[in-house]
């Protein structure tokens, strides 16, 4: 240690920021390991990631963030979307259920937000595909994405849901929007990948769709329990990847102004700072919003433990058209019994 001869107030501060600097390096890794996010230390340990929209139309969107983010990691990362656009017969089809969407690909219909991702990525000079797979039943869907897990060479996936009802498992007053979601879950349920993961964007969308988010946070309480549970974190408008996942929202809602989604423009809203019942589309005109803090946060699950809790989830993968699938879930609600009726949050 270095001796100050004339100084000894100026010999104990050394010394003290000396032993301080030791104590740092070696509590670095410590400190870094209590600072990780479990959801985060796994999704980490993939080489070859999808991320995929489980509930389709935007619900791809809400994985941008994370996108932007694994990509500058150096991670090779690939987009996937449950779409409800109308996918046209292309070369690019990868099975009679699964389309490679680039900026290319014709457009049959003005409803396509795959498409104008992959135009937003082109203007960037980016060429990114988007692959979408048609609604389906279980069967059919199941089969595209074995195919794409062979095709790219997957090790994990990441189901993104854009909303909570993800976790409704079948007893609830309101399951939201369940079909797209639930034969997802199901599906990538069933694949042979290392490292299987749901997450949810936009806490308090589904109320919109009549979903009671008290049941919501009791499912995630017991995925807790059961140790399917993987943290939580919040993105900013400051992070350079929300900021490019808001352009290419913003883009896309450029080319399709009538149909704007009320998830991710709920969800940029309350980036953006706005709260309770606040508009930006005239969609959900004459119904209330809760744009709140909670929209912005993702929260992380393990798949299989998600999977576990559905109670109709053997209903639905004796299905092979979509048609079949809206029977079997009506089926399931019809015979339901013991029905968990609506619950206020008492904050």
């Amino acid at each position: 240690m270095a001796e100050f001869v004339g100084f000894p107030a100026l010999n104990l501060t050394y010394s003290y920021c000396t032993i301080v600097c030791v104590f740092l390096l070696l509590n670095y890794k410590n400190t870094m390991e209590f600072l990780k996010s479990p959801f985060l230390t796994e999704l980490l340990l993939g080489e070859n990631i999808l991320l995929a929209g489980a509930g389709g139309g935007f619900d791809i969107f809400c994985g941008l963030p994370l996108y932007f983010g694994l990509r500058n990691l150096g991670k090779k990362v690939y987009l996937a979307n449950l779409s409800f656009s109308y996918l046209p017969e292309d070369i690019q089809s990868l099975s009679p259920s699964l389309l490679k969407v680039t900026a290319d690909t014709p457009q049959p219909h003005d409803y396509f937000p795959e498409l104008y991702l992959a135009q937003w990525f082109r203007e960037r000079d980016e060429e990114t595909p988007i692959y979408c797979f048609d609604r389906t039943g279980f069967k059919p869907l199941l089969a595209s994405y074995q195919k794409l897990v062979e095709h790219l060479n997957l090790d994990t996936i990441v189901l993104v849901d854009g909303g909570t009802d993800s976790l409704m498992r079948g007893d609830e007053i309101g399951l939201g929007t369940p079909h797209e979601d639930v034969t997802s879950i199901a599906a990538v349920n069933k694949l042979q990948v290392q490292r299987k993961m749901l997450v949810c964007l936009g806490f308090g969308v589904d109320y919109y769709h009549g979903v009671c988010h008290a049941h919501f946070l009791e499912g995630v309480s017991e995925l807790i329990r059961s140790n399917g549970y993987l943290g939580m974190f919040s993105v900013v408008k400051e992070m350079p990847e929300v900021q490019k996942y808001l352009g290419a929202t913003e883009f896309v809602f450029q080319k399709m102004p009538n149909n704007i989604s009320i998830v991710s423009s709920s969800i940029s809203s309350a980036i953006a700072g706005h709260y309770g019942d606040y508009h930006v589309t005239s969609r959900t005109q004459g119904s209330q919003l809760w744009i709140n803090p909670l929209m912005p946060v993702y929260w992380c699950f393990q798949l299989d433990k998600v999977a576990a809790r559905i109670l109709y989830l053997d209903a639905i993968e004796p299905t092979n058209s979509y048609r079949d699938l809206l029977f079997a879930i009506e089926a399931w609600e019809s015979r339901r019994k013991n029905v968990r009726g609506w619950e206020d949050i008492p904050v």
